[in-house]
């Protein structure tokens, strides 16, 4: 188990699609300890694979402390017509954060750590981040969700962050 170095918001290897896992091994369980450590590090709620430069389907969540959840090649299968806003942002751009909108309610197929098939229906915040970070492991950055000029905004701020200018 390791922190591993998160990649930087807009570094291309974040725009691009994550492999399905085919071998459910020791090195998946290694890989989604790292992910964790790493995510708890950050912090966050949430890492994929690709937030490390590993191009595989995997996904940890910890939406309440103690409470950690991963998703091996994760996919929606079903989302509700309503819609809500919830606040987002990325281990990848930290100090920035918009609303974006989401299905209410989300139904996913994925495997567990020992390649078990599983689905679940979720909805609230729950949908919101299976959204937000299978997005991700699909190359798209939450950015992307958002209208052109909000997206130029955070990145100037985000640019400016990294610069240790003062907002």
């Amino acid at each position: 188990m390791a922190v591993r170095p998160i990649i930087a918001f807009p570094d291309p290897r974040l725009r691009r699609p994550a492999q399905p896992v085919m071998r459910f091994d020791a090195d998946l369980s290694a890989l989604a300890a790292d992910l964790l450590d790493t995510m708890r590090a950050a912090p966050g709620i949430g890492i994929t694979a690709p937030h490390i430069g590993v191009l595989s389907r995997v996904v940890v969540l910890e939406l309440s402390p103690g409470e950690v959840r991963n998703f091996v090649n994760p996919e929606l299968v079903w989302a509700s017509p309503e819609m809500i806003r919830h606040t987002e942002g990325s281990v990848s751009m930290a100090g920035v954060t918009d609303d974006v909108e989401r299905h209410a309610r989300v139904r996913l197929r994925y495997r567990d750590l020992d390649g078990v098939e599983r689905s679940e229906e979720v909805d609230g915040f729950w949908a919101v981040c299976h959204q937000h970070e299978i997005d991700q492991l699909d190359g798209v950055f939450w950015l992307d969700r958002l209208s052109r000029l909000k997206r130029d905004r955070l990145i100037a701020r985000y640019n400016k962050l990294r610069r240790g200018v003062t907002l």
